[in-house]
């Protein structure tokens, strides 16, 4: 696993409104009309409104075409190994929790051999917010079947369809406890960029499924295709996990919802960390890490 912080750190982005962006010198690289883009643009779009600094963000990826997102900001960045951005998200949490960490992936990293990693971080309720451009295909590895890529479908690794259903996401996350769980959509980024502002700013674990279609080795879910599916819920997000799972369950097979579907405050896994630690270190008499810090001045 290779560490690595976004490059073009001397330079600075510049948004259309004149404020200073978080976005790196470094150009993206990805197929024309890829709705990675529109989601690179959408975070730029979230954190510049929300004021972070750059010391304060981390973004950690995987392998995909997605995972190469953290080049494109002047923040800290993870370039990780199939599956584990999850897992190093969590460690650098855990280690800063005053941190930002913003994992970003494909529905291949999360939902295939990542699934372990972004259960048990979910059921945690670890204060992450988790991106995951959700596309149907491996895209990186030239269009083979994903977790997510609808039975029937036709890829270069199912030439004669897939026999296998497709995992949900959303129902996923629902069921492995993220307590703030969302859907948008790389052609609507305006709804995306206030879903990720209200995903940030989520005390706990959030995710945000962004169906970012492959122009390339996608020929069904395109943009073409999604115009007359999405539906964008005007309702508030349930507060209650079984109202959350019959919304979702009850949309039509062709529907594609976006919204915020369910949130709620429960306590994370990283703030009771630390007062475990705090109420463990007075009652043992432990010397913090300041004032061990404090004998070598």
């Amino acid at each position: 696993m290779s560490t690595e912080t976004a490059p073009g750190t001397e330079g600075s982005g510049t948004g259309t409104d004149g404020k200073e962006t978080l976005r790196s010198d470094l150009k993206p690289i990805w197929c024309p009309g890829c709705g990675d883009y529109a989601v690179t643009a959408g975070l730029e779009q979230a954190l510049t409104e929300l004021g972070f600094e750059s010391h304060e963000v981390v973004f950690v990826s995987g392998i995909g075409c997605s995972s190469r997102l953290p080049y494109f900001f002047r923040t800290y960045g993870f370039h990780t190994i199939h599956g584990r951005a999850t897992a190093v998200a969590v460690g650098v949490k855990m280690a800063n929790p005053d941190l930002h960490v913003i994992v970003v992936g494909g529905d291949g990293d999360f939902f295939s051999i990542g699934t372990n990693h972004f259960v048990h971080a979910a059921r945690r309720n670890i204060n992450l917010t988790v991106v995951c451009m959700d596309n149907h295909i491996y895209g990186l590895t030239k269009g083979q079947l994903s977790p997510t890529s609808h039975r029937e479908f036709v890829t270069a690794s199912s030439p004669y369809g897939s026999v296998e259903a497709p995992i949900s996401p959303l129902t996923m996350a629902l069921a492995s406890g993220a307590t703030f769980v969302a859907q948008s959509y790389s052609g609507k980024i305006k709804h995306m960029r206030e879903t990720l502002i209200a995903a940030q700013r989520h005390d706990g674990f959030s995710f945000v499924n962004i169906r970012s279609p492959c122009v390339t080795f996608n020929k069904v879910d395109t943009f073409k295709a999604y115009k007359t599916r999405i539906a964008i819920t005007e309702e508030d997000a349930k507060a209650t996990l079984a109202d959350a799972c019959h919304y979702l369950m009850s949309r039509p097979d062709e529907e594609v919802p976006l919204g915020t579907f369910y949130q709620v405050q429960k306590p994370t896994y990283d703030g009771g960390w630390r007062d475990l630690s705090e109420r463990t270190t007075e009652k043992h008499g432990i010397p913090t890490l300041e004032e061990i810090l404090e004998g070598f001045a």
